[in-house]
């Protein structure tokens, strides 16, 4: 109970006294109150009810009759940010200008009200304005920021165990004569640098979901490790409605999380682009000049030959790997289950 309820309860108290004594004299004396202070609770109780017993402080309620108008106190507060280093007669004068009038007292009164009443007050506010003002980048200084900043280019994918982060993409190689287009697949453990490929004719849901369930899911069940999440484009082999399309259906029934990079953005899956690379500077621009592939099983055998040496002798030197193979970091980052420690038992003395 608050203190302004007790004393209305006191109050209370002394009325209810005097009704049951019919002596105002000997109530007031009990209670400790004079006959005026009676005569006045009596007259706020008869007059405003519950609430006259409540202590009113003198003064106006709410807002002063004559504080400034809302339009006026905006006015005043918005060439405070302007010019905070006016003062009141000239901000008076510069309002009049504008056809507000006021006067320098009530521009005093609206920065004392809004603690603006120095200088110093004003400046502040205006630096935290400033701070707190969201700027919109155009494309191009976003990416100069991403090129110049340490803070963007030192961002990375974070997989902090195998499986944790398998990157997906789709890459197309070149045209085939007498076969058409060829198109690579591919997949790799953001973690260990683990790679995965395989060329198709063409770029479907369906070719998406063989590499997964052919070639990735077995290397990772063969070790005993699962996939937490996929990480893809928005290209229309991987991405669709959930409910029908092949891919996200085959991610659901795997309990695998997809995750989709921003439109227009291929530095967010940039591990599986840096494969890429890899295999044009290391594989196709080699082969293609050595050998006369025909069809794309020739084509396949050679790139699986690679993919060996890839994965298990040639040293990577990505970020966390310390020049080791992607096997060894395959093997090496796969999550240990903890085993229960059986309890040791007490012997009998």
């Amino acid at each position: 109970m608050t203190t302004d309820k007790k004393v209305a309860r006191r109050k209370l108290s002394l009325l209810e006294l005097a009704a049951d004594l019919g002596n105002v004299s000997r109530a007031c004396r009990v209670m400790g109150y004079s006959r005026q202070q009676f005569y006045e609770i009596r007259r706020n109780f008869q007059t405003y009810g519950a609430e006259g017993l409540l202590d009113r402080l003198p003064g106006a309620r709410g807002p002063h009759p004559n504080r400034v108008a809302a339009e006026i106190e905006q006015a005043i507060l918005d060439h405070a940010l302007s010019h905070p280093c006016h003062g009141p007669m000239r901000v008076a004068q510069e309002l009049v200008l504008r056809g507000l009038q006021v006067s320098s007292g009530g521009v005093r009164g609206v920065w004392q009200r809004q603690g603006l009443i120095t200088k110093h007050d004003r400046l502040l506010r205006l630096e935290k304005a400033t701070a707190e003002r969201k700027i919109k980048l155009s494309d191009e200084q976003v990416r100069l920021l991403e090129r110049f900043s340490p803070e963007f280019r030192e961002r990375h994918i974070e997989a902090p165990h195998t499986g944790a982060l398998v990157a997906v993409d789709t890459f197309f190689v070149g045209v085939l004569k007498g076969v058409g287009k060829v198109y690579l697949q591919t997949a790799i453990d953001c973690h260990s640098r683990h790679a995965w490929a395989r060329l198709y004719p063409n770029k479907l849901p369906v070719t998406a979901v063989q590499l997964m369930n052919n070639d990735v899911l077995p290397g990772f069940e063969a070790h005993g490790a699962t996939i937490d999440a996929v990480l893809s484009d928005n290209g229309r082999e991987f991405c669709g409605r959930e409910d029908r399309h092949p891919y996200e259906l085959f991610l659901q029934l795997e309990g695998i999380e997809h995750k989709r990079t921003r439109v227009n953005r291929p530095q967010s899956n940039g591990i599986v682009e840096r494969l890429h690379r890899t295999l044009l500077d290391e594989h196709f621009r080699v082969e293609g000049r050595r050998t006369w592939f025909e069809t794309i099983d020739e084509m396949q055998a050679v790139l699986d030959a690679f993919l060996v040496v890839y994965n298990t002798k040639r040293p990577h030197q990505g970020r966390g790997m310390n020049g080791r193979t992607p096997i060894v970091a395959f093997i090496a980052g796969i999550r240990k289950e903890e085993k229960p420690q059986p309890k040791p038992t007490k012997k009998a003395a």
